[in-house]
């Protein structure tokens, strides 16, 4: 107990050490143009980022068996209680402390607070939108478990990415005083910081915890394990479609003139997303894949995520169907190194949003920004971009694999991770909740008979 004290006590003392100044005490100007507009704009946005988690939800539960249907949701569902509540008591205060690389600043105070580094939005605001963002993040992981942790152990991922791991990469970018902020690096809505964070914590836990039972046979072949409700899945693709324009637009943190520009750009990531789905399964499985032309989509999204500001149609169009191409074909390939992603999480997050980060400094367009003001990526001329998002990329996922990985190994030697054989066979939902998600839908007899004599008393009493 005296050591675990000590340890609380000396990373209490880091973090006040990493303090920066006092906590942001500027008032929201109510008789600046649009104040009211962009607080509203961004409440409805963060309304619908965090309604992604019935999306993901959707998603995760139809791509995995019906006996784990409710555990999945259930998670999803605590993805908000938990990141909420880690995000409000710790990680919005070390995200946006001021700190060039971590620090802790007591943000809470007035409602009419200006939030840190905008010029309009009240600090409530703010949270709410961001908020929203650290929950999806542990979302990702969620997927790339599934069927097999203990529901013990998500709450620490889920609580750890919230609080900790994800707001101090965030710091670094989304923070303007943050170190790869001042070098120039973009993510205008998480290609990184979301969907680079999140993914890269679900391969290193999938690697750890090892795949589901029979999953790959002894010879390293792989067996298809199908999701139970596949119509399920796909309607979480399209509420997520949906809401990752608030996602992508909202990120402007204003009712901004480019707001149009950007959901247009959301847009045909998405279209061309699918298409590049459509036609890698196609070629390589000689049918049209509903499943994996879903997650192209989704892979057309998050390419799209980190540069949705900085591109033209055309871009969008060729950075879209790329990652609609990466997130199918990374499917097969961890397939032959044997990681069990049951939705492939991994992919579409992890490989598509690094993608799209790296796409930033090759398609950025000057032009893209209204007064051609943009950063210039390497076909516009501009040779030092591609170079800041690769150091930024590796920096975060690097961090992100080396916080991940002792968090997961520290669960699995404690034997907090992964369920016992007789759970995962029976399934996590009566295993862990004794609840299943599916009843059967039957009268037996001896109900039909009592249901007669009720009818039948009825007719007697009350007939004529």
């Amino acid at each position: 107990m005296k050591k675990r004290i000590t340890g609380f006590a000396v990373l209490a003392a880091v973090l006040l050490q990493a303090t920066p100044v006092a906590a942001q005490t500027a008032k929201v100007d109510t008789s600046v143009p649009g104040v009211f507009a962009d607080n509203m704009f961004i409440l409805i946005c963060a309304m619908f980022v965090i309604f992604m988690q019935a999306g993901f939800a959707m998603v995760e539960a139809g791509l995995t068996r019906a006996k784990n249907a409710a555990h999945m949701m259930l998670k999803n569902l605590l993805d908000f209680v938990v990141g909420a509540s880690g995000f409000a008591l710790v990680g919005y205060h070390i995200a946006f402390s001021g700190a060039a690389w971590f620090g802790f600043d007591w943000l809470w105070g007035a409602p009419d607070d200006l939030a840190p580094y905008t010029s309009t939005l009240t600090l409530p605001v703010h949270f709410l939108f961001q908020m929203g963002f650290a929950a999806a993040t542990a979302t990702i992981v969620s997927g790339a478990v599934a069927e097999r942790v203990q529901f013990k152990a998500y709450f620490c991922y889920s609580a750890m990415l919230s609080a900790f791991i994800y707001p101090i990469a965030v710091s670094w970018v989304w923070n303007l005083d943050g170190w790869l902020a001042q070098e120039g690096f973009i993510d205008l809505a998480g290609g990184s910081l979301v969907h680079g964070v999140g993914g890269m914590a679900a391969l290193i836990g999938a690697k750890i915890l090892g795949p589901r039972i029979g999953r790959f046979d002894a010879d390293g072949n792989s067996n298809p394990i199908p999701g139970h409700n596949v119509p399920l899945a796909v309607l979480g693709v399209f509420i997520l479609l949906v809401s990752w324009f608030a996602f992508n637009a909202g990120s402007l943190l204003s009712a901004d003139i480019q707001l149009g520009q950007v959901a247009a750009v959301t847009a045909m990531g998405a279209a061309f997303g699918g298409l590049g789905g459509t036609v890698t399964t196609w070629l390589s499985l000689k049918v049209p894949d509903v499943t994996l032309i879903g997650n192209g989509v989704l892979g057309g999204l998050v390419a799209i995520t980190g540069g949705a500001l900085n591109y033209n149609i055309l871009s969008a169009m060729i950075i879209g169907a790329i990652g609609g191409v990466i997130a199918t074909t990374g499917v097969l390939l961890l397939d032959k190194v044997q990681i069990d992603d049951p939705v492939g999480a991994i992919p579409v997050h992890l490989f598509c949003g690094s993608f799209g980060i790296l796409a930033v400094g090759i398609f950025a367009d000057p032009d893209a920004v209204i007064g051609g003001e943009g950063a210039a990526g390497l076909l516009y001329g501009g040779f030092g971009l591609l170079g800041t998002q690769a150091l930024g990329l590796v920096a975060i996922l690097g961090f992100v694999a080396i916080t991940s990985g002792a968090m997961f190994v520290i669960l699995r030697e404690i034997g907090w991770l992964r369920v016992s054989v007789e759970d995962e066979m029976i399934g996590l939902d009566i295993a862990e909740h004794a609840l299943p998600a599916y009843n059967d839908d039957f009268v037996d007899y001896s109900e039909a008979l009592i249901a007669d004599e009720a009818d039948a008393f009825y007719e007697d009493e009350f007939a004529g």
